[in-house]
């Protein structure tokens, strides 16, 4: 299995490219700006999403997404969310006022896109990959995704404050690999940050001394042109757990 980091940025600007992880050639991780980066053969190939929530730095090209392949597929690209995001979705974005509702066009019987409810702690089942959504703590509904080869797991935390048990369900991964965990907020922006439902440095700090099990450990979601300073403040609240810095491009090999 491979997982393709098409954007983790928290805003975009220059080669900065908001949330979108490709699993194989088939399956996404959040549809922000990120999915721009797939060519039409690429974009086509794509037959489920997986959101974590609906804000639009990690939903905002899914109907672009489904419009673009839309005509060129057999079969609905499916959307796994949540029962609120994807009511979210309905009535603020495929509402035939900011987008053309795709759940029923261009007809009912083939619509370009079908959404598919999770649950959290529910584990989906595709080719042999298991994606289970797991706890997060974020201004909106919100999950966090565990993909598992059977080999290694990959988690993405999603938008997320301090949630203990986001970092608890990971205690339970017998084969934890990777970690890819936002941090948002800068330390002196502590109340913007639980206003918002995001980590600073020292929430993460607080976060990681909870897990009991090795990982690799990427920081993503960091705020544009805060980069360096927030990730010196996660070295210095959390240098044991030895963070790196998460890079488009980067490739995670499951």
């Amino acid at each position: 299995m491979r997982i393709t980091t098409l954007g983790c940025s928290g805003s975009i600007t220059g080669e900065r490219r908001t949330t979108c992880y490709q699993v194989d050639d088939d399956i996404l991780i959040d549809v922000g700006t990120g999915a721009g980066e797939l060519n039409l053969e690429q974009s086509i190939a794509i037959g489920s999403v997986f959101l974590t929530h609906s804000h639009l730095d990690h939903s905002a090209l899914l109907p672009m997404l489904a419009d673009v392949a839309g005509s060129f597929r057999d079969e609905a690209l499916t959307v796994y969310a949540l029962q609120e995001t994807i009511d979210t979705l309905r009535q603020h974005m495929l509402n035939n006022r900011l987008w053309p509702d795709y759940t029923v066009l261009p007809t009912h019987d083939r619509p370009y896109i079908r959404f598919r409810p999770v649950m959290l702690g529910e584990t989906m089942v595709l080719g042999g990959r298991r994606i289970t959504a797991l706890p997060a703590r974020h201004s909106v509904p919100c999950v966090a995704y565990q993909v598992d080869s059977g080999s290694a797991s990959w988690v993405y935390s999603a938008d997320t404050t301090l949630c203990e048990d986001f970092w608890l369900s990971l205690n339970s991964i017998a084969n934890l690999k990777y970690l890819l965990v936002e941090c948002t907020f800068r330390n002196d922006n502590a109340t913007g940050a639980q206003r918002s439902g995001h980590h600073t440095a020292n929430l993460l700090a607080q976060g990681l001394r909870l897990l009991q099990r090795p990982v690799e450990l990427y920081i993503a979601h960091m705020e544009a042109g805060y980069e360096d300073i927030t990730m010196s403040e996660v070295m210095q609240a959390a240098g044991e757990f030895n963070p790196q810095v998460l890079r488009r491009g980067q490739v995670f090999k499951l």
